[in-house]
């Protein structure tokens, strides 16, 4: 069994600005990584998230970049469930998982955000950790949605 998994969401942004919202490190601070993100998503390049909800900043590797379409992340793995999570605790893999974000102009001025990781070993720690990166991906497209359309920040203070 291959573990991998794809969230979606409609934002009712054009496919430019809704891009801009991920690839701008600024705007993602604004509403993602709540501790930061440091580097523009360009391809070649590795950039730095931190988030509170686990402490440290993240090396993202940028493998891909396709203007207002596509972009193409690597970054390490860990397994176990989510320190956040009672009893939880996560331990650093020796490999990466690559996160694969597609961006489809729809209806005009709408953008469907498409957002698959896949790469993890087929073990039961790695199958806890893909669902934690699951609901963080699908808590990152609501806050882009809240954020965008509406200029709220779903995870302020969620986390402090």
């Amino acid at each position: 069994m291959e573990l991998k998994f794809r969230v979606a969401a409609r934002i009712s942004r054009p496919a430019h600005e809704v891009f801009e919202a991920v690839a701008d490190p600024d705007k993602l601070s604004a509403y993602f990584t709540t501790g930061g993100a440091v580097g523009r998503l360009e391809a070649g390049e590795t950039v730095t998230w931190d988030f509170h909800d686990y402490p440290g900043a993240f090396p993202v590797e940028v493998e891909e970049v396709v203007p207002d379409r596509k972009i193409v992340l690597r970054w390490a793995a860990s397994e176990g469930e989510a320190p956040n999570v009672e009893g939880g605790e996560m331990t650093p893999a020796d490999y990466k998982t690559r996160v694969t974000m597609n961006f489809t102009p729809i209806d005009g001025n709408r953008t469907l955000v498409e957002i698959m990781e896949e790469g993890w070993r087929e073990n039961q720690a790695a199958l806890q950790a893909s669902y934690g990166n699951c609901q963080g991906w699908a808590q990152m497209l609501c806050a882009l949605k809240a954020w965008i359309e509406h200029g709220i920040n779903l995870r302020a203070d969620m986390y402090k």
